[in-house]
């Protein structure tokens, strides 16, 4: 490893990227001498920036949209989620060879593992949207053994495609079928954008929700989105998405700097903090 690791988190646009905060706090809390930097790169420079990461320094980095198909393309070997998944967010160097992995899933795992323990013990799970994000909090329900897996999206063409691709029983439906699909789903996961600041709110009327369904955003700015407040208004449990952007970092972090960090308080208030000042602003 270089005596000075250098990684990067890019996308298109990149500026609100909170990956620097995070790795940062991270390599001073191990007194590491290295860094990690957002770097912004347009989609028709990717390869151009990927083929010459070593020759530029960095021992690997974060990739995010609209580059995690491409990046997927240019890695010389792949692990198991990023397969199955389709898409890549972490790069990194084994050997010589440009390896790509996807810790989206091993995030979204690990925050509910860590706000809401033992639930996994549920096995019907209602999941808005078929994106890319989608893909990741599908692969991981059936890691844990889910069987029961309802995916809603506008268009139904792409909640099948996903439904086909896992293999999944549950089915794909439209978002008109929502009230009956919410019978007996004890896990509700929004994964679109809807709710995001500055984006359209997602309303759903959770009437119909089992009283002891657990309800989980992906979103995080806002931390409590409007899909949340509206579960906690019901006295349904909840779990903001912040964590799911902290514990996806981690393995990142350890094949770069060589050390596994943990996802603390202090940590998930130093980002909150961020996330009040420049709401301020």
């Amino acid at each position: 490893m270089a005596d000075h690791p250098s990684a990067f988190v890019t996308g298109y646009p990149i500026r609100h990227s909170r990956s620097p905060l995070i790795h940062g706090y991270w390599l001073r809390q191990f007194g590491l001498d290295g860094s990690y930097r957002a770097v912004e790169v347009a989609p028709d420079a990717f390869e151009g920036f990927i083929r010459a990461l070593q020759d530029n320094g960095f021992v690997g980095g974060n990739v995010t949209i609209p580059h995690k198909e491409m990046a997927f393309s240019l890695c010389g070997k792949r692990d198991s989620a990023a397969d199955e998944i389709g898409a890549v967010n972490t790069l990194w160097f084994e050997n010589g060879i440009l390896r790509g992995g996807n810790t989206d899933a091993y995030g979204f795992l690990a925050n509910l593992d860590a706000l809401s323990p033992g639930w996994s013990e549920r096995r019907s799970a209602l999941v808005l949207g078929a994106g890319g994000a989608s893909r990741a909090v599908v692969f991981a329900l059936k890691q844990r053994g889910f069987t029961d897996i309802r995916i809603v999206n506008r268009t139904v063409a792409r909640a099948q495609e996903l439904a086909d691709r896992f293999g999944i029983a549950g089915g794909a439906h439209g978002w008109d079928a929502l009230p009956e699909l919410l019978k007996g789903a004890s896990l509700i996961v929004n994964t679109t954008s809807l709710g995001m600041s500055g984006k359209d709110e997602l309303v759903i009327d959770l009437t119909g929700a089992d009283s002891d369904a657990l309800v989980t955003d992906i979103v995080y700015v806002p931390l409590e989105t409007p899909l949340l407040r509206a579960a906690r208004s019901r006295g349904l449990q909840t779990a903001d998405g912040l964590g799911m952007l902290l514990h996806q970092a981690v393995p990142g972090f350890e094949h770069w700097f060589g050390k596994r960090p943990d996802v603390t308080a202090e940590l998930r208030n130093l980002v909150l903090a961020d996330m009040a000042a420049e709401k301020a602003k």
